[in-house]
């Protein structure tokens, strides 16, 4: 399994494309705090939650400098499908080999329905705006879990 990130670490840098293709790096990104979320699978039901409830936070979250960024390892066509589907407007991105759910730690084994299975453990990381992680959530729950950052962010 992946080596966890703490808060104080360096984010590891990434550049994925997004639904449209475009490509996302961390570095284009400084200069503002970003949630970075890692979630299973686009259009599954807690999947689907947990960006609708980050695309329904998002004014609190903007207006307090935040950015959401959403990983997964979908494909581009996948996430636009989910994205015009769920009216996400932040960015989704496609991680399909897994490297950049890797270097966050966000892959690896995990219990499902009781069986330990590899795959994408549902995290979100805030990194602050010189790239380090000011907080790391594992095994985070989908319903909840967005107002319970807000909380902890003071938003």
């Amino acid at each position: 399994m992946s080596e966890r990130l703490q808060p104080g670490d360096v984010a590891p840098e990434f550049e994925l494309p997004d639904a449209d293709e475009t490509a996302v790096s961390l570095a284009s990104l400084r200069g503002k705090r970003v949630i970075l979320y890692f979630y299973p699978a686009a259009m599954t039901p807690g999947c689907t939650k947990e960006s609708v409830d980050f695309e329904g936070s998002l004014p609190e979250l903007e207006a307090g400098g935040v950015a959401v960024v959403g990983v997964s390892p979908d494909k581009p066509a996948k996430l636009a499908k989910f994205r015009d589907k769920e009216g996400l407007t932040f960015p989704l991105l496609s991680d399909p080999d897994a490297k950049v759910l890797q270097a966050y730690g966000a892959y690896g084994e995990k219990k499902l329905y009781g069986k330990t299975v590899v795959g994408v453990i549902r995290s979100t990381f805030v990194i602050d705006a010189d790239g380090k992680i000011e907080k790391a959530y594992y095994n985070v729950k989908a319903t909840g879990h967005v107002e319970r950052l807000r909380r902890d962010l003071g938003l």
